[in-house]
């Protein structure tokens, strides 16, 4: 069995408020649609299973960036809008924290009889990929989340996560079906991430004899090998910095967006009456659509689109959230009549972005292009946990003078 990657994050109490988890399950689900339309079921459930996609995802969303919290969040408004849609898409989402999570095997169980799918093996995998990750990998990280993705194929995906309270970090494991060769024999491509002590790990091969006696008392088959996976590590500081990000990536988006103007590119993106703020939301929700794994190495950059709830790198524009909702789920029921123009232009844009790279020089401004998001986030509609983003005190001067 391949697991294709894990991640560690700063562990993250709290509740996403309604207003944001209303608009991520929107996009959230809109995101998944294109995809699969554009490339598949298969590919969707791949992206899911990459640690640095699905960061990339929560902080598009306007998740906060690096915190554990995106696991739950995305997970929770991406079972809200797929299973709503499940017999047009093909793809269920089982499972989920705490509770739910124990119901995993039932909802399986519940969707083979609805649509005839054999879900006995997939129960089993279930039970499986949290059993290796909980018992046989001793780390310190209890699970208290599991989800559990599947097609109509029979493929799946799971993405759970498990918290160690002494040291305030949550671990996120991804599984892939496609790699799938034994439960018993390499579960995974790797285990590896911040020394947390001495651990129990009986899927090290340097387990064999440990394990061969534990075999010859139980009489139950050994588990194997150790590979090298992707792995995530986010860092404690909650506020967006340069390091954190590839500053000639996000430079690009934001020179196509802001300093050539949209009017250069209304022909090639359909898109007219669009302004640059939202632009720049959707070139950043394009790439994390169209791009090439390689692309997803600096997860923070895509708070750039939505911002995050707790205002890092800034407020949630509420506005710009809506509009990017809009133009996607518009794009993409225009495609179903047959009409992909704007869908097509969605895509040119990722396309358009790497293409300014190779050309770009990076410069210093990023504590500036946070500030200005700041400044102008009550425009359009900024908001957090904490309330609505006001204007500064200069532009309310502006507005009395109106």
């Amino acid at each position: 069995m391949s697991k294709s990657g894990y991640a560690d994050m700063p562990l993250h109490y709290g509740r996403v408020p309604q207003w944001l988890a209303v608009r991520m399950s929107r996009l959230g689900g809109a995101i998944s649609e294109a995809i699969v339309m554009e490339y598949g079921r298969s590919a969707l459930l791949g992206r899911l299973s990459d640690p640095f996609w699905f960061q990339s995802l929560g902080c598009v969303l306007g998740m906060d960036w690096h915190s554990s919290g995106i696991t739950t969040s995305v997970m929770g408004a991406l079972k809200g809008a797929l299973n709503k849609r499940s017999a047009e898409l093909g793809i269920y989402v089982c499972g989920g924290r705490g509770k739910y999570s124990l119901q995993t095997p039932a909802e399986l169980t519940a969707i083979g009889e609805k649509t005839g799918l054999d879900t006995a093996g997939l129960v089993q995998a279930s039970k499986l990929s949290a059993k290796v990750d909980n018992t046989a990998v001793q780390d310190g990280f209890q699970l208290y989340l599991h989800s559990f993705m599947l097609t109509c194929e029979g493929e799946w995906a799971v993405v759970q996560q498990g918290m160690n309270t002494g040291n305030r970090l949550a671990r996120r494991y991804h599984w892939h079906s496609p790699s799938i060769q034994s439960f018993t024999e390499a579960p995974h491509e790797g285990i590896y991430g911040l020394n947390q002590g001495t651990i129990l790990n009986l899927t090290d091969k340097e387990a064999a004899d440990a394990k061969a006696a534990m075999v010859a008392f139980v009489q139950e088959p050994p588990e194997k090998a150790l590979k090298e996976l992707s792995h995530l590590v986010m860092p404690a500081h909650h506020d967006v910095r340069s390091k954190d990000v590839d500053t000639k990536r996000l430079g690009t988006v934001l020179a196509l967006a802001h300093e050539q103007g949209i009017a250069d590119f209304e022909s090639l993106l359909l898109l007219q009456g669009v302004g640059p703020r939202t632009l720049q939301s959707l070139a950043l929700v394009s790439e994390v659509i169209h791009g090439a794994p390689v692309r997803f190495r600096d997860p923070a950059r895509f708070s750039f689109a939505h911002g995050g709830k707790d205002g890092h790198p800034f407020p949630v524009p509420e506005k710009v959230y809506d509009e990017t909702i809009a133009l996607l789920e518009t794009g993409i029921r225009k495609a179903k009549i047959g009409e992909p123009e704007r869908q097509e232009a969605l895509k040119s844009l990722s396309k358009t972005t790497a293409a300014l790279e190779q050309h770009f020089a990076p410069n210093d401004r990023f504590d500036d292009w946070i500030a200005e998001e700041r400044r102008e986030s009550w425009k359009y509609g900024g908001r957090t946990v904490h309330g609505k983003a006001k204007p500064p005190a200069d532009a309310v001067q502006q507005l009395k003078l109106f």
